[in-house]
């Protein structure tokens, strides 16, 4: 009879080894923080990826300064992963063009895995997936390729990621960690190792599902209620008041929520209510709230994109020989992650305007968005003057920039009254913009 019990003791004495599938903005921070107890083998398939954290060079810009010190053996060696005891996946769950969930990563992460798992070994996913993947999709792929018995030889648990891309306050350690385990043996020892790391501590739910359930719930909980802020910033606009000031005085009150209008992207809220929509699907349950939340969320660029063209028409202007200035292309402020980002969809809805953005970033790497959306950054100081400029993310930089500054930056013979600036995120005071007499929308 195998013992599954001494895993977390064996890692701490460094007797056993601890292992991450998948080095991206999830997998690499989970590394790094379990490196300072354990001795961690991280292994993903991108060779360019782990050369440059060979080299001390983090791709996603989160940890640079932890990485230049860590002692993780990172390796693209799948035949590594048979020296670990316990495993984290940590691959991404994306949904594919007709929004349907996409597991292609996932699975083909659980076959590396059975190729290569040792006896005794724990494997816990993070990837978000809907109730039920882990247990009926990734345990089957691991026993299959594995040829050993789950529950027998080797035992499966589920963890999902909270981390928070561009958060340097909300981190690995920081936040407490959802756990979970086949059995009572399996998931008490997850919990021990977690607790390892993760000194917020941990919550213990009582099934894999259950786990599976709250990571896409929480996330789809945050979809919805952006999604009526984004409604109410509409009816707003047609009242001719600032939304703005409405969530202000809102937030006066002890009880309220705070959130904010905005297109909703990145990997996780614009991307899981798909996974809990296709579950509903599945169980033949009604989703309407959801559904609803995420097609008003999924319209924000276009109705964004609408504004600054309707802006630009009342000044009568011809768009074909105007510039429009974007700044920010990822999916949030601070971070440097691209994935669904819904800038994309506000860029492609100016150009069937026939308007060609000019698009600059403080956070984002210029070769990844060339790479994934064929896409050229513009230095911020290269930037050449614009008739518009739209201020989709609140990148720190952006909210150094002064009003003096900003009128600079539009064409030299536009009276301030021509110059059009739509300010997304509302980095700009509603009375600095007034006085300043520029055409301005805060959504």
């Amino acid at each position: 009879m195998i013992n599954f019990q001494n895993i977390c003791e064996e890692l701490i004495t460094k007797k056993e080894k601890l292992a991450l599938v998948g080095l991206g903005y999830v997998g690499l921070p989970i590394a790094v923080e379990f490196a300072k107890y354990v001795q961690v083998i991280g292994f993903d398939i991108d060779q360019k990826r782990v050369d440059s954290y060979h080299d001390g060079i983090d791709v996603t810009q989160e940890l640079c300064e932890e990485l230049k010190k860590t002692t993780i053996e990172f390796t693209t060696d799948p035949s590594k992963l048979k020296e670990a005891k316990f495993i984290i996946v940590a691959v991404p769950t994306p949904v594919k063009e007709n929004n349907e969930p996409d597991l292609t990563l996932l699975e083909d992460a659980s076959k590396i895995i059975g190729e290569n798992l040792s006896i005794g070994t724990i494997v816990v996913f993070e990837s978000t997936v809907y109730p039920g993947v882990t247990e009926t999709i990734c345990m089957p792929i691991i026993e299959q390729t594995s040829h050993l018995k789950c529950g027998i030889d080797w035992k499966i648990g589920y963890s999902p990621e909270r981390i928070n891309p561009g958060d340097r306050i909300h981190t690995f350690s920081s936040i407490c960690k959802i756990v979970s385990g086949m059995d009572i043996e399996s998931a008490t020892e997850i919990q021990k190792i977690y607790n390892i790391a993760v000194k917020a501590g941990t919550f213990l739910a009582s099934s894999i599902k259950t786990a599976e359930a709250i990571k896409l719930i929480e996330n789809s909980q945050r979809d919805v209620n952006i999604a009526f802020m984004n409604e109410i910033a509409k009816i707003c606009n047609q009242l001719n008041v600032d939304t703005s000031e409405i969530v202000e005085g809102m937030n006066t009150k002890w009880n309220a929520l705070g959130f904010q209008p905005g297109m909703v992207g990145g990997h996780c809220i614009g991307v899981d209510s798909y996974y809990l929509l296709e579950l509903a699907k599945n169980l033949k349950c009604d989703s309407s709230i959801l559904l609803q939340s995420r097609q008003m969320n999924e319209s924000m660029a276009t109705y964004i994109a609408d504004i600054a063209f309707r802006k630009l028409l009342k000044i009568k202007k011809d768009v074909k020989k105007i510039t429009v200035l974007i700044w920010g292309i990822t999916f949030k402020e601070n971070c440097s992650d691209i994935r669904n980002s819904k800038v994309i969809d506000l860029i492609n809805r100016l150009k069937t305007y026939h308007i060609e953005p000019v698009i600059t970033d403080a956070c984002a790497n210029s070769k990844d968005v060339q790479e994934a959306y064929g896409i050229k950054l513009v230095p911020f100081d290269d930037l050449p003057l614009a008739d518009c400029i739209i201020i989709a993310v609140a990148h720190s930089a952006y909210k150094s920039i002064t009003m003096e500054k900003l009128l600079k930056m539009f064409k030299d013979e536009l009276p301030n009254n021509e110059k059009v600036l739509i300010d997304v995120k509302s980095l700009y005071n509603k009375d600095e913009l007034c006085t300043s007499g520029i055409c301005f929308w805060r959504l």
